[in-house]
């Protein structure tokens, strides 16, 4: 609603794309990719799955004999029953990797949503702690003269620059893991052909490794938006006694610097994760 100030207006403006931002990142991590957009983009990506492992098939028979040249000295130990039976479990295995590639990406993705959920209900937040403007400075900027009030729009239009401009950095990144999950799952039957050679195996662990490193970026997201929600709880404090200029000036450059670090946090999970992997 707007208060008939521009100053006032300005600021709740940009407050509310804030908040709307990081609602929609709270409903973001929680939702899982068949659901996103609807589902369309799912439907696509499962049908480049689909249509890759035929490619993949083919790899695995590639990686499974340059497997056995490179792991076996002669046809000689081919033909031992022990070394023969290892084989046949190895290719079975990678075979059933590469068919229900979807199904095992699918459930490791729930497992780690399973790890969203908790985190959610025992931080005891069913949504994200919207940020709103101090009554206090409300009223200092409605008491304040046109002239005094030049001043504030200089403020108020930098400083709601800059939290628009975090908040679609901050969705951005949010979005950016959506579209890493779609690009693991579509080429997944290609790197997962790897497991059928020992030699190549590490291709097909390293990509496993690192797309449970994308599906742990949520939970990652999910603490950063908790403790920015406890930030939201305890605004930054306003000193009643300065003038409105130095009100605006200090509690937009405290809230900047809050809303600073949950982006930071949030366009550093994938480090985070990879770092707690050791990938």
């Amino acid at each position: 609603m707007s208060s008939g100030n521009w100053v006032i207006d300005n600021l709740n403006n940009a407050l509310q794309t804030w908040n709307e931002k990081l609602a929609e990142i709270w409903q973001l991590v929680a939702q899982s990719p068949t659901e996103f957009k609807g589902g369309g983009i799912w439907n696509v990506i499962v049908n480049i799955h689909d249509a890759l492992q035929a490619i993949g098939l083919a790899l695995l028979v590639l990686f499974f004999v340059i497997g056995v040249v490179k792991t076996c000295g002669s046809f000689a130990e081919v033909k031992k029953p022990e070394h023969a039976l290892k084989l046949f479990i190895r290719f079975a295995l990678a075979k059933g990797v590469v068919t229900y590639g979807l199904e095992l990406m699918m459930a490791l993705f729930n497992i780690v949503q399973g790890i969203i959920s908790t985190i959610m209900t025992n931080a005891g937040f069913t949504t994200t702690t919207p940020t709103v403007l101090p009554d206090t400075i409300v009223q200092a900027v409605e008491d304040c003269s046109f002239l005094q009030s030049i001043p504030l729009w200089a403020v108020t239009l930098i400083g709601g620059l800059f939290i628009t401009v975090l908040s679609f950095i901050m969705i951005l990144s949010v979005y950016g893991r959506f579209f890493k999950l779609y690009l693991y799952t579509a080429i997944a039957p290609v790197p997962m052909a790897s497991f059928a050679g020992e030699p190549s195996q590490s291709i097909g662990i390293s990509f496993l490794k690192g797309y449970a490193a994308v599906c742990l970026e949520g939970a990652i997201i999910v603490l950063a938006c908790v403790i920015f929600s406890v930030f939201a709880v305890s605004p930054p404090v306003v000193d009643s006694s300065a003038s409105a200029v130095t009100m605006v000036w200090s509690y937009v450059g405290e809230l900047i610097f809050n809303m600073l670090v949950l982006v930071g946090a949030v366009k550093m999970a994938d480090r985070v994760v990879r770092e707690m992997m050791g990938l």
